[in-house]
């Protein structure tokens, strides 16, 4: 039977299988202290069956969680060339998380006291500098889902995305000013329009892959977008595609990116390589651990492809 809204369940079911990881490899002269968050959380949209990580060579690492529930480990680069990869099987729900959505937005005196620290403005999403612009181009939107949607549709429309043009200084406002970015500016944008409206909003980056959704022809990065506290939930969207998608896998959520960074390196290394995978596999088929081979990706299709076991 098709799910409808009224029929979803407080679990959804996890049916479709995913293949997600990195490998990164630095050199440096000197040992180099380095943070590296990479690994998804457990939880009820996202589900890690199998995972494998390497650290070479033989780099110590530890593993705490930051302030904004993020799994970081904590290591030093060693002179010379050093690897870091991650793999993982992650089983997630085969439904467009447009299905999820909710229009309830909640007043700030209502809000969880970890929720209400997302409605203020923050280094790279300065809210306070974009009342004035906010209020002229949404004010006239109904607060909640109609509000969130309208602010994602115009930077859709108004913010060119550029490959390669990202810059680490920039925040939300020089975005807007300068009117192109990459996923990390647009996801910048969204969260600090709708903190202006006081809709708790937090800067996300995880996979995702072409599930239900062509194959864009451009290599696998690690993806930056936005989440919104509507009905009580921390709800999904993406100014840069703009159209819900399927299998989504959240990393690390924070203020902006300086939370979400894949790496934080306190001194000098030069990136060598720089690969990320994301897509969609039978699970009795592809396994942590094989090689990388998209002769074996089940996405990049407008089909949804549903292995039978």
């Amino acid at each position: 039977m098709e799910m409808n809204r009224e029929t979803l369940p407080e679990r959804p079911p996890l049916d479709l299988t995913v293949r997600v990881g990195c490998k990164v490899d630095y050199e440096t002269t000197v040992d180099t202290p380095v943070l590296v968050v990479f690994k998804p959380r457990q939880d009820e949209f996202q589900s890690i069956r199998q995972e494998s990580m390497r650290f070479d060579p033989e780099l110590p690492a530890t593993e705490f969680e930051d302030d904004h529930q993020n799994i970081v480990y904590r290591l030093t680069l060693r002179p010379g060339l050093n690897t870091i990869q991650y793999d993982a099987i992650v089983k997630v729900p085969g439904l467009s998380e447009d299905f999820y959505w909710l229009d309830e937005p909640v007043p700030p005196y209502l809000l969880p006291a970890s929720v209400l620290r997302y409605t203020l403005p923050s280094r790279y999403c300065d809210s306070d500098k974009l009342l004035d612009f906010a209020w002229d181009h949404f004010g006239h939107m109904d607060n909640g889902l109609p509000r969130v949607l309208g602010i994602c549709q115009w930077l859709h429309d108004h913010i060119e995305y550029r490959t390669f043009s990202g810059d680490s200084s920039l925040s939300a406002f020089g975005v807007i000013q300068r009117g192109y970015g990459v996923c990390r500016d647009l996801a910048h944008a969204a969260v600090a329009l709708c903190r202006t409206f006081n809709l708790p909003a937090r800067y996300v980056s995880g996979f995702v892959p072409d599930i239900g959704f062509p194959d864009p022809g451009t290599p696998n990065d690690f993806h930056a977008y936005c989440e919104v506290f509507l009905g009580g939930r921390w709800q999904i969207f993406d100014a840069r595609y703009n159209t819900p998608r399927i299998g989504r896998i959240r990393i690390a959520s924070g203020y902006d990116a300086v939370n979400c960074a894949f790496t934080t390196l306190y001194g000098q290394a030069d990136l060598k390589q720089f690969d990320v995978w994301a897509y969609q596999v039978d699970p009795a088929e592809v396994r942590t651990g094989d090689p990388v081979d998209l002769s074996k990706r089940l996405c990049g299709t407008a089909n949804v492809i549903r292995p039978q076991h």
